[in-house]
């Protein structure tokens, strides 16, 4: 199944270009219709042409459709009003191409024609802290370009650049090492390696022991001390010093891994690489600036001065590489990531180079100023080239409570991310067995036993949470709401599930397993429903590039919505079952094309489907 909009869109260029060759290319700005009674496409673009030309936008129309071949799979085309040039697709193409479909694993969505190697950087919590809910937005925004990415063809290099050096773990480590003194001692006197044995103390509560640390830290002139030390000797690379700092790394990162296995995300301890994997090269990368003349000596630290940013009073904007006690900031590890992923550092000590021809940074909207620095810097620096690398931060902004202010618990504090999902499938636990009930009660359905029920809710409630944000436009800010999240109605996971469900109980109804991948046969689309149906399932392809175009997951969240209503549409004004042999398989077959576009649009935003709810 092509991309629809792409293929009008080639035809009608070429057709401007055979009717108005001295204007050379100009774009055919062709959209989806918005009103139905004019057709199914809308081609702008004469318009503008027009006014390049010295022409009238009408007359200019009606010289491209004399040249506009698309016999082969739309009506005739129209020019409407100033310019417009109205595009109906011929029911027989539109039923074939779906035929095909149906026998496609892909649904007919072709991979690109040039793929990229994608690096994309999301989730990166700080490792000294449980997840919180100011992780959510960007691991699963994250979790759902990669989905989508992979499925259109890009080989996908995920990233989890995770705050895993500095004072915070200098002061982490001092604190542990006191409170198992006996054994730190014995380890830091003798050198030896014993805190990756058995022998390791276990932290039972990252979030209390980071609390002890830091109230010390605070108060105690001599722990603070101790802990600046235990930095120095971090970075310098004490080994045992370093056995305490994987131990609290590891410890970490299992809390990081248990949330990542509840939300259903892509990322695994091999798509780790922290701040401390580049620790060995921020040298080379001061070298590099230096030896670009870029770096200037401000009130003792190493800057770089970009044109165009200043600040508010228009003085110079600085963009710090190292700190007068010549300690590293974000900016320079940053710009060292970058450095590797473009191929311009070759090897870590972790790992080669993927060579990226593109990297996003899904990184909340308040660090804008802090990437376009970076991204500047990096260019001129040549850590990335203009026109080879593209580098891209692929911003959000905030969820916010009801109060208008960031989400947080009654109490003020931060919301942790385990506890919202809890929360999740207990709420969504009750929704799924008032639901069955109901279903039971009015013989629509067979009670779900216990435990299904609450594999059920698990699907439901962790999917509510993810597609409550992912439907949003994710620049904007959104306020979280429990009550809209798991509603049974609106664009909400449990509308979108439930709409699965109800499609998958037509054959169990009919006692027939889903029809699946067949050989391909047209299905024929009579019905003004079954049109409509089958004209969104078309758009399949062409959301999916869309959505990736502008690195937005709510254009599919918004397609598969509309979908669900055509389905519901065409459900309510075509019977199934009821139909005569020929007509009812063939919208069985158009009932299971449906299932599968739901199922795989939510997977592409990380979201999992019920045959039962």
């Amino acid at each position: 199944m092509p991309n629809v909009q792409r293929l009008l869109e080639k035809r009608v260029e070429a057709a401007i270009v055979a009717a108005f060759p001295e204007a050379g290319q100009a774009p055919a700005l062709l959209a989806p219709a918005q009103d139905a009674r004019f057709g199914d496409y809308q081609a702008n673009g004469a318009m503008a042409l027009a006014k390049r030309l010295g022409k009238k936008p009408r007359e200019v129309a009606e010289q491209i459709v004399k040249r506009l071949d698309v016999s082969d799979l739309a009506e005739t085309p129209e020019v409407a009003g100033p310019g417009f040039i109205n595009l109906r697709l011929k029911p027989e193409w539109l039923g074939a191409e779906l035929g095909r479909a149906c026998a496609d694993e892909r649904l007919g969505v072709e991979a690109v024609e040039q793929p990229e190697t994608v690096v994309v950087d999301y989730s990166a919590p700080n490792l000294a802290k449980e997840m919180h809910v100011g992780h959510l937005r960007s691991t699963i925004i994250g979790d759902a370009l990669v989905r989508m990415l992979e499925f259109a063809g890009h080989t996908v290099v995920r990233q989890n650049h995770v705050g895993d050096w500095g004072t915070q773990f200098g002061m982490l480590v001092c604190n542990l090492i006191q409170r198992y003194t006996e054994v730190a001692a014995k380890a830091v006197a003798d050198g030896q390696r014993v805190f990756a044995s058995s022998a390791a103390p276990h932290l039972v509560d990252m979030e209390v022991f980071y609390q002890e640390a830091k109230r010390r830290f605070d108060t105690d002139p001599a722990f603070a001390e101790a802990s600046r030390q235990c930095v120095v000797r971090l970075q310098q690379g004490d080994p045992a010093i370093r056995d305490w700092w994987e131990l609290v790394v590891a410890h970490s990162l299992s809390h990081c891994e248990r949330v990542y296995d509840r939300l259903g995300v892509l990322l695994t301890d091999e798509d780790v690489r922290g701040e401390s994997a580049y620790n060995n090269v921020l040298p080379d990368i001061v070298d590099a600036l230096k030896a670009k003349g870029l770096l200037t000596e401000s009130e003792g630290a190493q800057c770089v001065f970009l044109p165009g940013f200043t600040a508010k009073d228009g003085s110079p904007l600085p963009l710090i590489i190292q700190k007068s006690d010549e300690g590293y900031l974000y900016a320079t590890t940053d710009l060292a990531a970058i450095a590797f992923r473009t191929g311009y550092i070759e090897e870590l000590a972790d790992g080669k180079s993927p060579h990226a021809d593109r990297i996003l940074y899904v990184v909340d909207a308040r660090q804008a100023l802090h990437f376009r620095m970076v991204f500047e810097c990096a260019y001129q620096a040549e850590f990335a080239k203009r026109g080879k690398h593209e580098l891209i931060h692929v911003a959000f902004g905030t969820m916010m409570g009801p109060d208008g202010r960031p989400f947080k618990t009654r109490e003020g504090g931060t919301v942790k991310l385990m506890d919202l999902l809890d929360e999740a499938e207990k709420r969504a636990y009750d929704l799924v067995t008032a639901k069955n009930a109901e279903d039971v009660a009015a013989e629509r359905a067979e009670p779900l036993t216990e435990d299904r029920r609450r594999e059920v809710a698990r699907i439901v409630g962790i999917g509510a949470v993810k597609y409550a944000d992912l439907a949003q436009n994710r620049t904007s800010d959104y306020v979280f709401s429990w009550e809209k999240m798991l509603s049974l109605a609106g664009n909400t996971a449990p509308y979108m599930q439930y709409a699965y469900a109800r499609v998958r109980s037509i054959f169990r109804k009919a006692g027939l397993a889903a029809a699946g991948t067949a050989a391909v046969q047209p299905i024929p689309l009579e019905a003004a429903e079954e049109l409509a149906l089958g004209k969104m399932l078309l758009r399949f392809p062409e959301t999916l590039e869309r959505a990736l175009d502008g690195y937005q997951p709510n254009v599919v969240a918004a397609y598969l919505y509309d979908l669900a209503q055509a389905f519901t549409a065409f459900y309510e004004a075509c019977p199934v079952l009821k139909s005569e042999p020929a007509v009812r398989r063939a919208r069985l077959r158009l009932c299971d094309l449906v299932a599968r576009t739901i199922a795989k649009g939510l997977s592409l935003l990380g979201i999992a489907v019920a045959d039962r709810m």
